[in-house]
């Protein structure tokens, strides 16, 4: 899926990579699932950071695609931490390009370990 670029933001982490012709489906847009990749290493990463880097799983992952993407787009991603517990992590993120929504959604991560 990379190169994944990455920036230190104030309140937190931003993930991005370029769509290529690798990235796309038979219609030409950016494939859902590059979307839910890039969306699911995002909510993970953001756990892990919140939780002291303690190792990270999936356990629910919410989307919405709101708006689609073409080759040569940067893809951003951000997410947030909504609530914290012993062993569970809630984390809400976005995907935009140009200052677009593509995909909003939610997670549940399980603190493993």
């Amino acid at each position: 899926m990379g190169p994944l670029w990455t920036r230190k933001e104030e309140d937190g982490w931003a993930y991005g990579i370029l769509a290529t012709p690798e990235h796309l489906n038979p219609a030409g847009f950016v494939h859902g699932g590059v979307l839910c990749a890039l969306f699911d290493h995002v909510v993970s990463a953001v756990a892990w950071e919140a939780v002291g880097r303690r190792a990270c799983v999936t356990v629910q992952l919410n989307t919405q695609f709101l708006a689609a993407a073409r080759e040569g787009q940067f893809l951003e991603a951000r997410g947030r931490i909504a609530r914290a517990t012993n062993t569970l992590v809630f984390v809400d993120g976005t995907i935009e390009s140009e200052k677009t929504e593509l995909l909003r959604g939610s997670s549940v991560q399980k603190i493993v370990g």
